[in-house]
């Protein structure tokens, strides 16, 4: 198989698998995943998911990705629904973090600054009822494939809550 092969079958992937996992949990059951396509679709939609520092952009093997959406059941507590984006940044961590602040701020948002998490910043904030998480991961972890961030700094968007809205924070 030549590269260029290979790397569309591994985009296609990346884009049809949050399809199919979307489609997984609405099959789970009651307790699960079930009926959870609109409240994801309002996860994707969060303006701070298309809001980057200036010369960031998606990584180069995720071009025309955008926003993912997933549902995770884990059975240990309430499912975990979240939307996801990739980023390629050629600044520091720093920046990056100084923009979210800033934006996430302008937003409504909270900072819940917690010193353990030294990769990430979060914020929380009520939305239709809903407590939703934001969390800027600095070394996104999970993705498949791994972004390809070049000489600048991969990192990820996402924003979650609990299926039924409950109140996780960034402490959790």
């Amino acid at each position: 198989m030549s590269p260029s092969v290979g790397t569309r079958v591994m985009l296609t992937a990346a884009l049809l698998l949050p399809a199919a996992f979307a489609g997984a949990c609405s099959a789970v059951g009651e307790d699960g995943c079930d009926d959870t396509g609109t409240e994801l679709r309002r996860l994707a939609d969060q303006p701070l998911l298309s809001s980057a520092p200036a010369g960031a952009s998606a990584p180069a093997n995720y071009r025309g990705v955008g926003v993912t959406t997933g549902c995770d059941d884990d059975s240990s507590g309430a499912p975990w629904l979240h939307a996801d984006r990739l980023y390629v940044f050629p600044g520091g961590s720093d920046d990056v973090i100084a923009y979210y602040t800033k934006a996430a701020a302008a937003a409504g948002w909270h900072s819940e600054p917690d010193p353990a998490r030294v990769a990430e910043a979060c914020w929380t904030r009520i939305d239709r009822g809903r407590h939703l998480l934001l969390d800027v991961d600095l070394r996104p972890r999970g993705f498949s494939p791994e972004p390809e961030a070049g000489t600048g700094l991969a990192y990820s968007v996402s924003v979650g809550t609990e299926r039924d809205g409950g109140e996780e924070t960034c402490r959790d």
